[in-house]
């Protein structure tokens, strides 16, 4: 690989001794699709060197079976990372190196942004995800990181940490990439039977008819006609949607009318949880 590929902190300034240069940082788990090239794409056109990190952070699973089945493409992902040519750098630090001997999150007040939706279902998720993003930022204090909007709530936390933390990186939210027929691209769907990967577009499908009815519906009626629209499909089960003020991610009232929002689902196929978003307005 014409790239840097390296697991220590320490090894960083090897690449990254000039302090003059602008360095955009996409952290990943790994299993690398269009979405995430995207990110890469986004990174180099705006710095002059990106680093990706792939890290599968074990404290943002509440589940150890989740955990384990998350796929692991080291070589198939340098591959896809290497395309892009040398201004491109890979941290794959060991559990160790991100947590010392200890393994657990740090606890930070995430202003109730975690306390919903992914938050309320997967406890202690966002501490997680806290935790690890506050040490690639601080680690390798980046002049932009990229996140994609598929993890709209995620990145809203991000965004509300670097600022709390006061650190100096722009958080930078980027669009969802789609597959042709509409599903958000994501490593799970990886994990998804033939079967069920032909029915997991219906998540998309329930979003967007979502949107047609703030149009002319309150929301109450706008979350009966989804769950009606998902209870109709046979591998789908829809555990929620909800729609939010797009910043606050408060939940708009039964008889509130959406002018400008943000459309939330989560529904599992089979053992794989699916999630996604949409601007409503």
């Amino acid at each position: 690989y014409y790239m840097f590929v390296f697991n220590y902190s320490q090894q960083f300034d090897k690449c990254f001794s000039d302090k003059s240069i602008s360095i955009g940082i996409v952290p990943t788990m790994g299993a690398l699709h269009d979405g995430h090239l995207s990110l890469i794409k986004k990174a180099l056109s705006e710095n002059d060197k990106v680093l990706v990190t792939i890290f599968v952070n074990p404290t943002q699973f509440d589940d150890n079976l989740d955990l384990k089945s998350y796929p692991n493409e080291l070589e198939k992902d340098l591959d896809k990372i290497s395309q892009f040519g040398e201004n491109i750098s890979v941290f794959t630090p060991d559990k160790s190196d991100v947590y010392g001997d200890e393994i657990h999150a740090k606890q930070y007040d995430l202003k109730e942004l975690d306390n919903i939706m992914e938050g309320k279902i997967r406890k202690g998720h966002f501490q997680g995800v806290a935790t690890v993003v506050e040490y690639f930022l601080k680690t390798f204090s980046p002049t932009k990181a990229y996140f994609g909007e598929k993890d709209y709530q995620q990145l809203l936390i991000i965004k509300h940490l670097s600022k709390s933390l006061n650190l100096p990186t722009k958080i930078v939210g980027c669009p969802i990439v789609r597959a042709t027929d509409g599903l958000a691209m994501s490593s799970r769907n990886l994990l998804l039977s033939p079967e069920e990967r032909k029915i997991a577009p219906e998540v998309y499908t329930g979003l967007k008819l979502a949107v047609k009815l703030a149009k002319k519906e309150k929301y109450k009626k706008i979350q009966t006609e989804v769950r009606a629209f998902f209870q109709n499909l046979s591998l789908i089960k829809l555990e929620y949607f909800i729609a939010t003020d797009p910043f606050t991610l408060v939940e708009f009232k039964p008889n509130e009318t959406i002018k400008s929002g943000r459309g939330f689902i989560a529904a599992s196929l089979g053992e794989i949880r699916l999630i996604d978003n949409i601007n409503m307005s």
